[in-house]
Formats: structure tokens, sequence, C-alpha cells
């Protein structure tokens, strides 16, 4: 009994870390932040835009292929992160985030700039190398 108990426990262990890790996701080096590991990821990267969206948001999945496509481009200086709101209820709510999709630009874990709504290619570029002087 006392060796399924610990086998259990072990198994919810490495179920705990598995979700606090920052994953990659399927969209080359764009992350998932989530609710168990925001905050590292915002302290992991000094210049990082994470794009918080919802899978029926047909706003948020035009601007996908844009932020693949920055992603690519900003490759070694910014990283780039998506949150779903559906998932991460309560990170919406703390951040106040009304509309997607919405880009929060953060600096040294410190947010420096937001954009709500899909804007082009060029616009965003533009506010990227303005807001992180590039």
């Amino acid at each position: 009994m006392d060796e399924e108990l610990e086998r259990i426990r072990a198994k919810r262990l490495e179920e705990i870390k598995q979700r606090i890790m920052i994953p990659p996701s399927d969209h080359g080096g764009i992350l998932v932040a989530n609710q168990d590991n925001y905050q590292s990821v915002i302290r992991e990267y000094p210049n990082l835009i994470i794009d918080f969206w919802a899978p029926w948001c047909g706003p948020c999945r035009m601007l996908t292929p844009v932020i693949e496509q920055l992603s690519a481009d900003y490759t070694g200086r910014i990283q780039f992160a998506k949150c779903n709101t559906d998932e991460n209820q309560q990170i919406a709510y703390q951040f106040g985030i009304s509309a997607i999709p919405s880009l929060f630009f953060y600096q040294n874990g410190t947010i420096i700039h937001r954009i709500s709504g899909v804007l082009p290619k060029e616009q965003l570029n533009y506010h990227i190398k303005t807001v992180y002087q590039l």
C-alpha cells in the first residue's frame, strides 16, 4: 500500500512539474503562457510579447500567422507567447483584458505597451521597433 501511494505521489509530482514548465507551442518558437507558468515566462524573457487570444475568436485566428512571422523575424531578440483567455480567465481578469486579440509588450517583467485588435504586420512591426527601440 505504501509503495502504491508513493508511486501515485511521484506520478502526480511529475504531472505538476510538466504543467509548470514553459511548454513550446506548435507554432515554432512561440511559447504557451498559462496560469501555472505565466510569472516564469515574464521573468525568463527580457523582451516578450504575449498574444491573448481564444479559439472561437476570428480576429485572433487572423493574427496567428502574423505573430508566427514576427516571431521568426525577431528570433533571439524578442520572445513571443500565446495565452488562451478561455483557459486562463484569471489572468485575463487580472490584466483587465476585455477585447481580444490583445498584445502585451513586456520588458524585464514589466508591461510597457498594449495593443488590442488586429493590425497588419507592417504596423505591428512599427510598434515593435518603436517600443523596443530596434
